[in-house]
């Protein structure tokens, strides 16, 4: 495993934007040791970044967005970036041999995005998941290392499922900013076909309970996700599988508190209170102490995965 050292200017910047975009990952980074949480936050950092230069332009302007950031990723494997944050990027992609394929499959996500992709099937959805989230548990696989490389697919299911749970918790948010994630095939099995064409318009009330059954089932099939990454946490050194399984039962958690308000997308946005968090923290402590096997040591992984390796459900 190569030791990389992260320069504190870049690793503070990191650790920055991972605290204050999202409090969850934020938590669970404090679980690891100093040198992995540096890499995780820098890898994290660098999808924030691509993700903010898509939503923070007018969609008329995503087009050289993207080229920028295509532009960037080139620079990055063939290690001329000029930015910190992309250079920092560089030396966590050459030391844990992170696969071009996956940030490149996350710009294939963001280009979605950009051009406004609507999501017809499940099965379109399953593959937006898979760009967004599923290839950054990917990465982090590389930070963290595996022991076996069984642990790949659960990586990207625990991915796909926190995308899902974001997903049905920012539905009125996404409804604001012109995006609509849920399936037309789900919404029209509940009786909301068409929803799409009300984009640019407020939320239709009569729309809300198919609304809520849409939102519902996404969830139950992100829970069948959660479960299905289950096995894969032992094959983490231990206090990444700590790390990952407390970010995993607190997205796990956000979903429960939709569902607890009858999966209504205009009751606001559903917050894990810190307490709860910190319940959580400990009983995936409690969790990883008793099922966590001393066996091999962890390794970069050496296969790469790809969307229709990640099975739907």
């Amino acid at each position: 495993m190569t030791e990389l050292v992260i320069a504190p200017p870049a690793a503070l910047a990191a650790r920055a934007t991972i605290a204050h975009h999202s409090k969850s990952f934020a938590l669970a980074s404090r679980l690891l040791d100093a040198r992995t949480r540096d890499h995780a936050a820098v890898v994290y950092a660098f999808c924030r970044r691509a993700d903010d230069a898509v939503d923070d332009v007018p969609r008329a302007a995503a087009g050289a967005a993207l080229a920028t950031l295509e532009r960037e990723l080139a620079d990055i494997y063939a290690g001329a970036p000029i930015d910190p944050v992309l250079a920092a990027f560089a030396e966590v992609v050459r030391a844990r041999a992170i696969p071009r394929r996956y940030p490149a499959e996350l710009l294939a996500g963001m280009a979605m995005d950009a051009t406004g992709t609507r999501y017809t099937t499940l099965a379109e959805l399953h593959a937006y998941c898979f760009r967004v989230a599923g290839v950054v548990g990917l990465m982090m696989c590389h930070v963290f290392g595996v022991r076996d490389d069984a642990a790949l697919v659960p990586a990207a299911r625990l991915g796909v499922a926190m995308q899902l749970t974001n997903i049905c918790r920012d539905v009125a948010e996404d409804w604001a900013r012109d995006r609509l994630y849920l399936p037309d095939e789900l919404l029209a099995r509940h009786g909301a076909g068409g929803l799409a064409g009300e984009l640019h318009r407020p939320l239709p009330a009569s729309t809300q309970p198919a609304i809520a059954a849409t939102v519902r089932e996404l969830l139950a099939l992100a829970d069948l996700h959660y479960r299905a990454a289950e096995p894969g946490l032992p094959a983490l050194p231990w206090r990444a599988a700590l790390a990952v399984r407390a970010a995993r039962s607190v997205y796990a958690a956000i979903g429960d508190r939709v569902c607890a308000v009858d999966c209504d997308v205009t009751a606001g946005r559903a917050v894990v209170p810190r307490a709860t968090k910190l319940a959580l923290v400990a009983g995936a402590a409690l969790r990883t102490v008793c099922s966590l096997p001393r066996l091999r040591a962890p390794r970069i992984p050496t296969t790469t995965l790809e969307a229709r390796d990640v099975p739907l459900a």
